[in-house]
């Protein structure tokens, strides 16, 4: 496939690798390379493997150590970073244009001949055991992990992507080369590029760093899969009602369910009403509700992930231990207003402006916009117009709304975990 869409240029190479570029006036350039490996295709008995591959990318290849690694982009005011999800592992890239070959054939060096040496192994597992240490002092964010743990059983995604030390101790070299030798694939590799020069340019600095590095087939015998494609994703997740005692001076709360997956049609709907409830902006009605007029918490937040077969959404708010129930109470309330059919078109239309402008300034950034294009292709093979979004958007309807609510958001979907 070679098309050009909103001025970004899509290919799919000979040997299945997935290409977009976009060109944009800058002196810097953004690589990202995305790959389908993420928590959900770890071994079961060894959870954390996926994360614990993204940190070990870094400590040697076939060709250079771990200090020629993160010197190589470094000295010339280059980034070099990486990070797992629950479906995909990230490795990307920041530098002037001109050193774009350097940074291209790193990231596929480190992607496709890291070695996982056994000494470099040992100090990455005590890094990565602080990391899971660290991240359980914060229980802000510790209850999103334990809330899909619940919420997705003994489903894959309810893992967490840190693992835990028990089962980290346990993963080898040969265990994380076996991982990466399966998953680490052309057909499983997005590479993306925002940067002021030609996209032919830039598929011949890939299709080099490939020859180099990747000793497998050049091209592939088979067609690249069609996307999952679903209209209902709800019927995944478990209904809870945890409390857990926690010696913390707050009470931490989540209030949420299973939603949407990435192919939905209903999922920028459910996104928008996900927005007005609790976006990051101050007007959002929970911020409203429960911290300017009730200055009842200091953060309250809803989000909405997607997977490829399901999604999540959840509602957060930290509050005093005696305030639970009123902030719940007030909550309830909010999600109310839509399964009631109360939002008006000029409420609709204020929200549909606030949301496509979010979506805007946040995608006039570089490395924005590269690892957005290697998350559509991963998900969908191409890349969205930004005019088709726009389009889907302001077609949504306010029964549109009203109608995502009452499904996703029924009293009788919603779970609770609570801190307290």
């Amino acid at each position: 496939m070679d098309n050009y869409s909103q001025n970004i240029y899509i290919q799919t190479l000979p040997c299945g690798i997935q290409f977009a570029f976009k060109r944009t006036p800058s002196p810097v350039a953004y690589c990202a390379l995305s790959i389908r490996s993420g928590t959900r295709h770890e071994p079961e008995e060894l959870p954390g493997t996926a994360h614990f591959a993204e940190h070990m990318l870094f400590k040697g290849t076939s060709r250079h150590c771990q200090r020629e690694i993160n010197n190589r982009l470094e000295r010339l005011g280059g980034e070099l970073n990486a990070f797992t999800t629950k479906e995909e592992t990230v490795v990307h890239s920041t530098t002037l244009k001109e050193d774009i070959g350097k940074s291209v054939d790193l990231l596929f060096e480190i992607v496709l001949s890291s070695t996982f040496p056994e000494k470099e192994l040992i100090k990455e597992l005590s890094v990565i055991i602080d990391e899971i240490n660290m991240y359980k002092d914060s229980p802000a964010e510790r209850i999103y992990d334990e809330f899909e743990e619940l919420l997705f059983g003994n489903h894959p995604l309810s893992r967490s992507i840190l693992g835990n030390a028990k089962s980290l101790k346990k993963i080898s070299t040969e265990d994380l080369r076996n991982y990466t030798r399966s998953r680490f694939i052309p057909t499983a590799l997005c590479f993306t590029a925002v940067s002021d020069m030609d996209p032919e340019i830039v598929v011949n600095m890939v299709e080099k760093a490939i020859s180099r590095h990747y000793t497998g087939p050049k091209e592939i015998e088979t067609p690249l899969p069609t996307p999952y494609e679903s209209n209902s994703s709800l019927d995944k997740g478990s209904l809870f009602n945890k409390e857990v005692s926690r010696k913390n001076h707050q009470a931490h709360c989540i209030l949420g369910t299973s939603a949407y997956s990435l192919y939905d049609k209903n999922r920028l709907a459910l996104l928008l009403l996900c927005n007005m409830l609790g976006g990051p902006s101050s007007n959002s009605r929970l911020n409203q509700s429960l911290r300017e007029r009730s200055a009842l918490v200091y953060t309250v937040e809803s989000s909405y992930t997607q997977y490829s077969d399901t999604g999540t959404f959840a509602i957060y708010f930290g509050c005093d231990k005696g305030d639970v129930e009123k902030c719940l109470s007030l909550t309830d309330k909010e999600i109310g207003y839509f399964r009631e059919g109360r939002l008006t078109e000029a409420q609709l239309k204020a929200a549909k402006k606030q949301l496509l402008g979010q979506h805007a300034i946040s995608s006039d950034n570089g490395e924005v916009q590269a690892l957005s294009m290697g998350k559509s292709l991963l998900s969908y093979g191409n890349v969205m117009p930004d005019s088709e979004i726009h389009r889907l958007i302001e077609e949504i309807t306010a029964e549109d709304i009203r109608r995502v609510a009452c499904e996703v958001l029924a009293p009788e979907r919603l779970s609770t975990l609570i801190y307290r």
